[in-house]
């Protein structure tokens, strides 16, 4: 059974859903798996597919879309669609404290889920957060500045520093924040995720998942990509249980880069390959072999937790 929820996190009106385990016929509080969408990405773009598989294992589920993205709301004096990693972090937080207070959930018994982006970010929590017993990511999001040198390009030059000096100086000035498509065709123009699996993904995600999908995203968002640089934190997950699931062909984000960076992590730690690029564990058989990983994945720690 799926609930709408929302709660606040510094300012901004965060929602989403609440899923209950299914068949929990016991009195006893369930484990919860916490989870949000990757980059520009809303939690109506398959999350809810995982959410019910967890479900379906006895597993509570708590999905939001982080803040300035799908139904959530923004703090006050903040822009819609600017992408900030350390904010949506800190939502993260938020929204683990929401699902510790609700009866149905154990608030011992807590993972977290990312995808892209969000994995970076679901890793990140499970370093500097101690509540989070368990977390998978898949396709991570690993180094801000080798995706900024792959990705923020125009006609194949890799766009400089002084492309976002203008922004800043304007949005001192109170003017509105510059913003860039997060998808296009034309090499000409700056946008957020220029591959062309990224053009399809959220092409179908528009059309099929949620047609109020904005195409655009602040120049800012960019910026604050560029120094983010989350397999920093890998060796400060242990003792907490790390799965990560990376696509072989993985473009966007880096499947060679997440396997490297898996080195650095200590046990207990799972790497799961799947054939296919990035977006390859949302549908078909990617997806099967994905969520009923990690589904196992808390399965087996959440339990012992």
């Amino acid at each position: 059974m799926r609930e709408d929820i929302e709660f606040d996190a510094e300012g901004a009106l965060l929602r989403g859903w609440f899923y209950a385990p299914d068949g929990n016929a016991t009195d006893r509080p369930a484990a919860c798996v916490v989870m949000a969408h990757g980059w520009s990405s809303t939690k109506e773009m398959y999350l809810d597919k995982f959410a019910e598989v967890f479900a379906a294992a006895g597993l509570a589920v708590l999905v939001f879309d982080n803040r300035g993205w799908g139904d959530s709301g923004t703090a006050p004096g903040k822009p819609r669609h600017e992408i900030d990693p350390w904010e949506q972090i800190r939502d993260y937080q938020h929204a683990i404290t929401h699902a510790q207070n609700r009866p149905e959930v154990d608030p011992d018994r807590i993972g977290v889920w990312g995808t892209s982006f969000s994995a970076a970010h679901a890793f990140v929590v499970a370093a500097i957060d101690r509540r989070v017993k368990a977390v998978s990511g898949q396709a991570p999001f690993i180094s801000g500045r080798a995706t900024y040198a792959n990705l923020v390009r125009v006609n194949n030059l890799v766009a400089g520093p002084e492309i976002f000096t203008a922004d800043r100086r304007a949005r001192a000035d109170g003017k509105a924040p510059a913003m860039v498509p997060v998808i296009g065709t034309d090499p000409g123009e700056l946008v957020g995720l220029p591959t062309p699996d990224s053009y399809e993904y959220f092409n179908h995600a528009r059309a099929e998942l949620d047609p109020d999908w904005p195409n655009e995203v602040t120049l800012r968002s960019l910026d604050l990509f560029y120094g983010y640089e989350p397999a920093r934190y890998l060796p400060d997950i242990t003792p907490t249980p790390l799965l990560m699931i990376v696509g072989r062909a993985d473009g966007l984000t880096g499947g060679n880069l997440a396997a490297a960076a898996y080195q650095s992590a200590a046990e207990p730690k799972k790497i799961v390959l799947l054939p296919g690029g990035h977006f390859a564990a949302y549908t078909g058989d990617g997806f099967t072999v994905a969520s009923e990983a990690a589904r196992d994945w808390y399965l087996q720690h959440l339990a012992a937790a």
